[in-house]
Formats: C-alpha cells, structure tokens, sequence
C-alpha cells in the first residue's frame, strides 16, 4: 500500500525536473521575445515606416506563426515533441539574429514571417510538453505555474528592451535576444520527451484536419481577447509617447506581476469550480484596463490599467487553454494545443493590422475603444454558450 501511494504521490506531481527545464526555456524564448515587442515598432519607425507598416510587420508574424500551427499539432503527434520544439527553437535563433543585419523594412517583413513559423511550431510544442507533464487533475494549477515562466519574461523583456535602446544599437539588442533563444534550445535538449507511434496509414485521415473540434469554444473566446493584446504591445509605447504618459517600463513590470499573482490561485480556482469561476471576473478586469487605456490621463491610469489587464488576462488565459486541452481526446492535444494557439495568433495579428488602420485614420485612443469592445463581444459568446449547453470543467 505504501509503495502505491507512493507512486500515486509521484504522479500527481508538478515539479518534476523536466518540467522545471521546460519552464526555463520557456522562459528564456519570451524573454528574448518579449525584448523585441515593444523595440520592433520602434526600429520600423527607425527605418522609416508608419503606423501602417508597424501594423503589418507585427502582423504578419502572428499569421505566420498561425498558418504553421496545424503542422505543428499533427507533426507533435507524429514525428515527436522533441523534433517539433528544437526545429522551432533554431528557426527562432536564426530569425531573430538576422535582424542584427537588417536595414530594409522589405527584408525585415520577410524574417518576421520566418520568425512567426519558428514562433508556431515552438509555442504550440512547448504548450504540448507541459500539458504531458502536468497530472490530469491539477492542468489548472499546472498551466498557471507554466504560464508564469512567460510572465517572469514579460516583467523584464519589454522594459529591458525599451532601456537597452537607449543605450546600444538596434544589432546589439537583437543578437542578445537571439542568444536568449539560443539558451532556451540547449535547455530543451536535455528534456525527455513523450514517445509518439506514428502509424503510416494515418496521414492521409488527417490531411485536411486543421483543428481540433472540441478546443474551438475557448479557442473563439481567447480569439477576442487577445485582440487587444494586438493593441497594447504594437502601439502603447507610441501612445503613451504622444500623450506625454511616462512609465511605459513600469507599465509591463506591473503588468507581468499582476499577471504571476493572478495565476498563483486562479488555476487552483479553475481546478475546483471550472471557468465559469475565473472567465467573466477576468474578461470584466480586462475591459475596465482598455476603457481605462483609452482615456490615459497620467501614469496612475496606466499602472492601474496594467494591474487590472494582467489580472484578468492571468485568470482567463490558462483557464481557456486547460478547457481547450481537457475536453479533446489525450490522442489530440497536441491539435488542441494547436487550435487554441492558433486563436490566440489570429486575435493579435488582426488586432495589430486593424489597429493600425484605426491608428492612422483615428488616433490612438480608439484603438483601445475598439479594444473594450473585442471584450464585450467574448464575453456576450461566452453567456451564449452556457445559455446552450451545461458548463464544464475542463478536467
């Protein structure tokens, strides 16, 4: 008996060493990501495009991480988590380090859309492997603490970038950021990954099976939420410069520590009591943080719009991934994953494509209306949904 509550113990736990290695190279992969978000729009500018062209290099990224997110998800469930992940990782490092060389905006355009793949397929792997190494019964709480490795890199990436352009050039900033990433794949070499049985006969059953069926719920609902992220990483730092707002470093360090506190017990909640506890509190938070972005009279408006975004974002995020995930076959989560990701994608790159638009035609203050309104509309899909079926847990 004591030898199998033992083993019992040991599989319903979390911090095993190779989740603790998938959190440091997840952590190291957003830190050298989150470097260049808020400096990208900046070296476009450099380089002498608008709100338009920023709009669309951040952009395309996000549609091309989207576009390589269904390969991703059948090739983790064919040729390995491992393969799937590395692959990524090294077309990241190299994406990101070519942009050290750069001086054409064409040229720049063109390896974002390279980044974007290298973005998919390591996102939407790294997603899987934790999902793997999390017990069933506490993904929640699981997804949370994996989600913090992101945060930790969000508290420090975009003001650490935003401090270093001050200080070295544009190259500089991007090799370090591609050493970032370099660290993140020696890191994942050392993970032991979940063997996968591909079954020849298979691939043609799945040629044309982009999504997984069961994840698409949450997958519309985080769809509309991070439109405006779109928003707030392409053009605040532009929008806090115009309205004469200092602290936009702070902004993203109160933002991120919200976003840690937030998914210290909101996944346990999730665990217990299902979405329904954590989404409309979140989706509520996060509206009041875009109402609050819009009106921007000082820096108190914008630390406070941080607190609130990075709760409500922290809370609803890691819930909608772990419904995503929990109520698709164990056989599809990597599909799952996939799907979910693939949402996510879609929701920033069209946000920051349209809010470009927006941006150059109406200003900056509407993009965050805008923004509120995204908010509004994933909340209204979400009492529909409730109203149509029994809500659940996603276990």
């Amino acid at each position: 008996m004591g030898a199998l509550k033992k083993e019992s113990l040991e599989r319903e736990r979390i911090w095993t060493k190779d989740f603790v290695l998938i959190c440091l190279a997840n952590f190291f992969v957003f830190l050298g990501f989150q470097m260049t978000l808020p400096t990208l729009p900046l070296y476009v500018e450099h380089l002498g495009g608008n709100d338009q062209l920023i709009g669309l290099v951040v952009g395309i990224f996000t549609l091309s991480a989207l576009a390589v997110r269904p390969y991703a998800g059948h090739a983790l469930e064919s040729r390995g988590r491992g393969m799937v992940y590395l692959t990524g990782l090294a077309i990241f490092v190299i994406s990101v380090g070519s942009y050290s060389l750069i001086t054409s905006l064409l040229l720049l355009f063109a390896m974002r859309i390279v980044q974007g793949a290298g973005w998919g397929l390591s996102t939407t792997a790294a997603g899987t492997i934790a999902t793997d190494l999390i017990p069933a019964s506490r993904r929640g709480e699981g997804l949370g603490y994996y989600g913090l490795s992101g945060n930790l890199a969000l508290a420090f990436g975009p003001s650490l970038g935003l401090v270093l352009t001050e200080h070295i050039s544009f190259p500089l900033l991007f090799s370090i950021c591609a050493a970032l990433g370099l660290t993140a794949f020696l890191l994942s070499s050392l993970i032991r990954y979940k063997k996968v049985e591909w079954q020849p006969g298979k691939a043609a059953a799945v040629k044309w099976d982009f999504y997984e069926k069961n994840a698409l719920k949450p997958s519309l609902l985080i769809f509309f939420i991070t439109v405006t992220f779109g928003g707030i990483a392409t053009f605040l730092p532009l929008y806090t410069h115009e309205k004469g707002v200092a602290g936009i470093q702070w902004y993203f360090i109160i933002y991120a520590a919200a976003l840690m506190l937030s998914r210290i017990f909101s996944g346990k909640i999730y665990d217990r009591r299902g979405h329904i506890a954590v989404f409309l509190p979140g989706t509520a938070l996060i509206c009041a943080a875009m109402l609050l972005l819009s009106w921007l009279p000082n820096s108190l408006a914008l630390f406070t719009a941080a607190f609130l975004y990075g709760m409500g974002f922290g809370a609803v995020q890691p819930a909608l991934q772990a419904w995503a995930v929990g109520s698709s076959p164990k056989n599809r989560r990597g599909m799952a994953n996939a799907t979910f990701f693939s949402f996510f994608d879609l929701g920033i790159g069209i946000g920051a494509m349209t809010f470009g638009q927006i941006g150059h035609w109406l200003g900056y203050r509407d993009i965050y209306l805008t923004a509120a309104f995204s908010v509004l509309v994933s909340m209204g899909m979400y009492l529909w949904i409730l109203r149509n079926e029994k809500p659940s847990r996603a276990a």
